[in-house]
């Protein structure tokens, strides 16, 4: 593994989010002593906080699978995940409603969940679950100890027993055609696929390795923290705060300050140097080379689709809907094909429709509730839509309009407050090509062929976050952290 070369002694993370943190974390416990310098006022990146007429909402992810990856960062200084936050399970982790008008609730406990699609789609779809079950489980410890939980520096650190487990499986096959070798009914299928879309692909051209998505969400467990996802970095935070870490808030870093070919440190857009023997680098990948170092001629990346987000607070309540609601269209292969290969809005959306309020009310007004509502939308360089010139309201509209075909009555007439997030916005933020999802997960994207987290030519100079490895999601950029720490630290990751 190649680490950052010459003294390690004090170092330098811009940026506060879930990544950033998990690797202030690990140096602190390493002994490093770790400056974090955040644009924001308070700690999160992505998984930030709005606050609008006495109503509180996640701005970033919602789904929270796997949380002995935030308990481990906690571990390494010594913490307890327990004392710093206070974690409910979600069931259903999902519930999802088909155009035939049935449904299906997602149990992580395999018996309930054997016995929930026994009842929805019969017996033979119940057994193939369970096979599912056997396989993206083995799926996800080949992965997790082996490929994503390592830093990789070329195809070569694949080359083991573990790889040819891993072709046994049949896991760098098409994700689809290996959700049909379990699946036969469409329901299934679909609750079982859909996930690769957080890889930036669609399920029929999405690897199977991917299926440890499906395994994350649906069988590992899926969470919700007492105060909101926002909670999961405020913890992070306030541990490494309390083992020593610096942070500088409303700060922001104008660029990394470079001599002789080695980061000295960032110079913040006060003019004030912060030195540093190593910089970790937790913006968006491409914005990172493109704001914050010295020039050079960057690899075309695939970038995964995008999203418009409503956040919603409201005075209407559904007693039928649970936590997260997956309200599938008609359409399926055509609806990818719109939004990745043709740049198009889905004519006939599937959508995610999170209630906050349904776990924990404390988040709204007494009495009212929160939605966030997620449409999959193409990215800014796949889709040349202006969200600028009033196409934010007219698709918000669209997507109100939808959800009261799909059940939700009144769902317009309730909205006391809410806020649209486009793809204009996420480029706004520092997002490239205006997704959150980063780079997309093509074979070329994936693994040791992801962009490194290892700058080229600066040799102290590391990336954490979902554009560099292992790539997307919650569990993914909390592993990313310990894997710059382990840059710098030398230790085994």
């Amino acid at each position: 593994m190649r680490t950052v070369t010459g003294p390690t002694d004090r170092v330098v993370i811009v940026g506060a989010g879930l990544a950033g943190l998990a690797t202030a974390l690990h140096l602190a416990a390493a002994g490093r002593q770790v400056t974090v310098v955040e644009r924001e006022p308070v700690p999160g990146g992505r998984a930030g906080r709005l606050a609008m007429g006495g109503y509180e909402f996640d701005t970033g992810p919602t789904v929270l699978t796997m949380p002995d990856l935030i308990a481990e960062p906690l571990n390494a200084v010594g913490e307890n995940l327990s004392d710093w936050l206070e974690l409910t399970p979600i069931d259903p982790a999902y519930r999802a409603y088909y155009p035939d008008g049935s449904t299906l609730d997602v149990r992580t406990d395999t018996t309930r969940m054997a016995a929930e699609i026994a009842r929805v789609c019969g017996s033979r779809e119940a057994d193939g679950y369970l096979r599912f079950v056997d396989f993206t489980r083995r799926l996800w410890q080949l992965e997790r100890n082996h490929f994503i939980d390592k830093n990789l520096d070329s195809p070569v650190d694949l080359m083991n027993l573990n790889l040819l487990k891993l072709l046994g499986l049949g896991a760098f096959r098409r994700l689809q055609p290996k959700i049909d070798q379990y699946f036969r009914d469409p329901r299934t299928q679909r609750i079982f696929s859909f996930q690769a879309m957080y890889a930036g692909l669609a399920p029929h051209d999405a690897l199977a390795i991917y299926a440890v998505i499906a395994y994350l969400d649906s069988v590992a467990g899926v969470y919700f923290p007492k105060g909101g996802m926002h909670a999961v970095p405020r913890a992070l935070a306030g541990a490494a705060e309390k083992h020593g870490v610096t942070f500088r808030y409303e700060t922001t870093v104008e660029r990394v300050v470079i001599e002789n070919g080695r980061a000295t440190g960032v110079l913040t857009t006060d003019g004030e140097h912060i030195p540093a023997d190593a910089v970790v680098l937790n913006p968006d990948l491409p914005i990172a080379y493109r704001d914050l170092l010295p020039a050079r001629r960057q690899r075309k990346l695939t970038y995964s689709p995008s999203c418009v987000v409503l956040h919603i607070g409201s005075d209407q309540a559904y007693s039928k809907i649970a936590h997260h609601n997956i309200h599938f269209g008609t359409a399926w292969k055509g609806t990818f094909d719109e939004v990745i290969r043709k740049g198009l809005l889905m004519s006939d959306p599937s959508l995610l429709v999170t209630n906050p309020t349904h776990s924990d009310p404390t988040v709204a007004p007494a009495g009212k509730q929160t939605y966030y509502v997620l449409a999959p939308t193409p990215n800014l360089e796949a889709g040349p839509i202006d969200w600028r010139g009033g196409m934010d309201k007219r698709y918000a509209d669209e997507i109100l309009r939808v959800l009261e075909n799909r059940g939700y009555v009144g769902f317009r007439d309730g909205v006391e407050v809410q806020r649209i997030i486009t793809p204009a916005d996420w480029a706004d933020q520092g997002m490239a090509a205006g997704t959150p999802f980063a780079a997309a997960h093509t074979f070329a994207q994936t693994g040791p062929f992801r962009p490194s987290n290892l700058h080229p030519t600066l040799p102290n100079v590391v990336f954490t976050g979902s554009g560099t490895q292992p790539g997307v999601g919650v569990p993914m950029v909390l592993i990313s952290g310990k894997l710059a720490a382990s840059r710098i630290t030398g230790g085994a990751a």
